[in-house]
């Protein structure tokens, strides 16, 4: 299966039966993004994370008493 990189426009090919690829089929919504762009999101994100400016915004669940 041929995909392409949201974020560089690389095309690269993945295997038809992985799971990745069958994400991707069955929900429009799942991107694809490369190696190269997956790994430089997350050495930023961890930088990030270390100067401690970086808050993760969780939705706040209430919890029933049932």
């Amino acid at each position: 299966m041929k995909v392409k990189c949201v974020l560089c426009d690389k095309i690269e090919t993945i295997e038809n039966e992985s799971l990745q690829a069958k994400k991707l089929r069955n929900r429009p919504i799942h991107t694809y993004m490369c190696m190269e762009c997956n790994e430089r999101i997350t050495y930023k994100t961890q930088k990030r994370i270390e100067t401690g400016n970086f808050k993760l915004y969780q939705s706040k669940t209430n919890e029933d008493e049932w």
